[in-house]
């Protein structure tokens, strides 16, 4: 389940590559300080008054996450994965194309990159980032680091496609329960995952989305720092062939994944 995270030597913006995640919340103090506090960040705003406080989160020094304020009124606190490309602007093309939406048009973000906010067919948001001087992430698959993106949706089939005609990808199918679970693949590398919304365990109000999952080296520990910093706990610590693994919920609302590997190995960007 692990992403391969880039080699030492390979750039971590391949496009096609989820390469970054960001945290949209109506209350950016308040994330600072719940996820410093769970996972040991060091939270670093952006010096600019046009970025809004856009915050870099530091782990060993090293950018892992992103968060910075709600764009507009009704915008609900969300974690946003961003895969990288060459070209934001022909991807939101390629995303129109494929049936999709873009919900935030390809737009500087000063000398930092381009970005896009767009959806899949379905309504699953994602980003689109076309590297500046910010890189993406620097470190994966450590405690307190990114190790998966999870596509979750009642489309699968209809993803597969989109997802090909976007960025490439192939799905690889694997029997894990009564529903196949997909791997994406670009090329020879493993790029995340979808899980199709089949079963009770979904709620019919529960849009598609993309999942964030961090690596955490005890999930039941991280469960219970959690809830003492006021976080939620939607889905209790549940053991899967690959780990143990819980969905929890920030203050503010943003739902997010932690799983402790059953082999976890540092992988730096």
């Amino acid at each position: 389940m692990t992403t391969n995270a880039p080699d030492v030597d390979a750039p971590n913006m391949a496009p096609g590559v989820p390469c970054w995640i960001d945290l949209a919340t109506p209350d950016l103090e308040g994330a600072r300080a719940f996820y410093s506090g769970l996972f040991g960040w060091t939270p670093v705003a952006s010096p600019e008054p046009e970025a809004g406080g856009y915050t870099n989160f530091l782990l060993d020094g090293k950018a892992v996450a992103g968060a910075g304020p709600v764009m507009g009124e009704g915008q609900p606190p969300a974690w946003t994965t961003y895969v990288a490309t060459d070209d934001v602007g022909e991807t939101a093309n390629l995303v129109e194309k494929a049936g999709g939406r873009v919900l935030m048009a390809p737009m500087d973000v000063m000398e930092y990159g381009r970005m896009a906010i767009l959806t899949d067919p379905t309504g699953a948001a994602f980003g689109a980032w076309q590297a500046g001087t910010h890189k993406g992430a620097e470190l994966f698959n450590v405690p307190g680091s990114l190790t998966w993106n999870e596509l979750a949706t009642r489309d699968p089939e209809g993803a597969k496609t989109f997802y090909g005609e976007v960025f490439g990808w192939e799905a690889e199918e694997s029997a894990t329960g009564p529903d196949a679970y997909i791997t994406w693949k670009l090329g020879d590398r493993t790029v995340g995952g979808m899980i199709p919304m089949f079963g009770e365990e979904w709620p019919p109000d529960l849009p598609p989305h993309w999942m964030v999952y961090f690596a955490v080296a005890d999930t039941d520990t991280t469960v219970a720092k959690a809830t003492e910093l006021g976080g939620s706990v939607t889905v209790a610590p549940t053991d899967l062939p690959v780990g143990r693994f819980a969905v929890l919920g920030d203050p503010q609302g943003a739902f997010f994944s932690i799983i402790t590997m059953a082999q976890m190995e540092a992988q730096p960007a």
